[in-house]
């Protein structure tokens, strides 16, 4: 099935969704990689505001390319998500409910997906440039020093993306194959 969300989003929002579904994400998404996953954690550990409210945000692992000429953002491909996983759960708690990247996630991961009614969803590797037509606006909010990894606030529409991790346990990754060796 295809779902347009548009963010922020609640767990009512996401209960539909199943792992293979395609959905269309519009609204506000927030850049974050390992650093910023770092920085933000250690905002919270010494009680300092956040750059961004957690509460039904969507977080994109990307650090976008510079932009060229006439452009919004450069090349926005998904980084690998296993490396957010440590710090994953703990956002998710707080009330983040997207994740956008690529790649699997461990056991911590799917366990606070499921606990907060969140979804994982996966960008296409390889296709920045597609992904990157979906942003309209682009502006730095949080530690420019970090460069490509600084914290950005995007407006996106019709950002396409697959469910990989759903709130009710569904993986992707785990049932994809599965169902293709049923058919051979």
């Amino acid at each position: 099935m295809q779902y347009r969300i548009t963010t922020p989003c609640t767990a009512a929002d996401l209960a539909p969704l199943k792992a293979g579904d395609t959905v269309l994400l519009s609204g506000v998404v927030y850049t974050a990689r390992d650093q910023a996953h770092k920085r933000i954690l250690e905002a919270l550990d010494k009680g300092e505001p956040l750059p961004f409210d957690l509460e039904g945000s969507a977080i994109y692992y990307v650090g976008p390319t510079p932009e060229r000429p006439g452009e919004v953002i450069g090349s926005a491909g998904p980084t690998t998500s296993g490396r957010m996983d440590a710090m994953s759960p703990r956002l998710l708690d707080l009330g983040n409910k997207i994740m956008i990247g690529k790649g699997k996630r461990d056991a911590a991961v799917k366990e606070a997906v499921v606990r907060n009614g969140a979804v994982y969803l996966a960008a296409l590797g390889g296709a920045g440039a597609l992904m990157a037509k979906s942003v309209q606006t682009l502006e730095v909010i949080a530690w420019p020093d970090l460069g490509c990894e600084a914290v950005r606030r995007l407006t996106v529409q019709d950002m396409p993306l697959t469910v990989i991790l759903d709130a009710h346990g569904g993986d992707l990754y785990l049932e994809g194959p599965a169902a293709y060796l049923e058919q051979c």
